[in-house]
């Protein structure tokens, strides 16, 4: 009986040693299998974030050229509007007595000059566009000229 008592327990010592090392065994394939899949998850999200982040790169350059090219359109008509802007009806005054300064505003008109009666100075900013706003220059300009603020002043310089 003591032989059958010893050889149970030594029975149940080797099933809970068996069962220790099932159950590490287990847990190391367990923690393998893993890291496994969590590379394969990382791999696969890197490359569909990579395909999707280059995607909107593409997108996002097309963009900004197109706009690029929208803007550079918008200010070459701004200047061939400007240079022309005095043949054209909404110029009131005659286009010899204007001087084009580009800036910072656009012309001087001297109107009457070209007739030999000068009846003011005028200063002119073209705008096209929707907005038409003034630049702060432009604003700093005109309240100047508002105020009433422009002098007249000869420069003599003897050699």
């Amino acid at each position: 009986m003591a032989i059958l008592f010893k050889t149970s327990r030594e029975l149940q010592r080797m099933r809970e040693e068996m069962n220790n090392r099932a159950m590490k065994l287990f847990e190391e394939w367990k923690k393998k299998e893993m890291e496994i899949q969590k590379k394969i998850l990382e791999v696969g999200l890197r490359s569909e974030y990579e395909a999707k982040f280059q995607k909107w790169k593409l997108e996002e350059e097309k963009r900004i050229r197109n706009d690029a090219v929208n803007k550079s359109k918008s200010v070459i008509m701004g200047q061939v509007t400007e240079h022309l802007i005095p043949y054209l009806p909404e110029f009131k005054y005659n286009p010899k007595d204007a001087r084009f300064i580009g800036t910072p505003v656009d012309f001087v008109v001297f109107d009457g000059l070209s007739e030999g009666n000068l009846r003011r100075i005028v200063f002119v900013e073209v705008k096209t566009g929707k907005t038409g706003n003034l630049s702060t220059r432009e604003r700093q300009v005109r309240d100047i000229v508002e105020r009433k603020e422009v002098y007249w002043e000869k420069l003599h310089r003897r050699e």
